[in-house]
């Protein structure tokens, strides 16, 4: 059974969230603040955390913070956020800050369930997932940072087109169509810019490739979908 530590103040949230977990094969244990939380990733070993941005001894962004400072595979746990604020700036923060994905309050259980989900994929479900970079030619993709760079120029992606470029890239040579690469991200805020898949594509080869209009490594299959190219450069 894979482990989650939820980090919330709120008692009875967190007690429907660890029954509903546990129905659907996860184990919560429960911090109900910022420093039992830090504590028990000393001594449990869990796979996932939640994190709520507001707690009662410390901000939650101060926590994400240390977690990410921790040494070796501690510091590499995914991490949700929680949070009842409606800033979009405190998404922007969370995510900047090493938050793999933001949740806002009130939320569905069945949400938080898809998205602990979908970060467990993109976190080392395949053996492919779990290198720290994937190289095409000039093209470096490294996991660890989250970050993607052309003959070592640093290129610009929003979370979601990395992420997407990563389904892609992890899948080389086999054509997906738009819906298949919507359900290997699924999890991700499903808001109406995001359900164009297309408009994405065209801002990832902007930034990739070095002649967008005639691109080398996204392939369009006309009435199919999208094809990472093996070979590149």
């Amino acid at each position: 059974m894979q482990k989650i530590l939820m980090i919330e103040d709120d008692t009875r949230l967190a007690g429907m969230v660890t029954d509903y977990l546990g129905q659907n094969g996860f184990s919560v244990r429960h911090a109900p603040d910022a420093q039992s939380g830090l504590a028990s990733l000393q001594t449990d070993t869990v796979e996932l955390v939640v994190l709520d941005l507001m707690l009662p001894d410390m901000d939650g962004l101060q926590v994400c913070q240390r977690i990410r400072a921790l040494p070796g595979a501690l510091g590499q746990l995914p991490i949700l956020m929680l949070t009842a604020k409606g800033d979009p700036m405190d998404r922007i923060i969370g995510l900047e800050m090493g938050a793999d994905d933001y949740l806002p309050k009130p939320f569905e259980p069945r949400e938080l369930l898809a998205r602990i989900r979908a970060i467990m994929r993109r976190k080392g479900s395949t053996p492919e997932a779990n290198a720290k970079a994937m190289q095409f030619g000039t093209l470096e993709i490294d996991r660890d940072a989250r970050r993607v760079t052309v003959a070592g120029q640093v290129c610009e992606l929003t979370s979601y087109q990395y992420d997407i470029l990563v389904v892609l890239a992890e899948r080389a040579g086999r054509v997906l169509t738009r819906d298949q690469i919507m359900e290997a991200i699924r999890g991700r805020e499903l808001e109406a810019f995001d359900r164009s898949i297309d408009v994405h594509m065209g801002r990832i080869r902007a930034a990739i490739e070095a002649d967008p209009k005639s691109p080398q490594r996204i392939l369009t299959v006309r009435g199919v979908g999208y094809v990472f190219a093996r070979q590149q450069d």
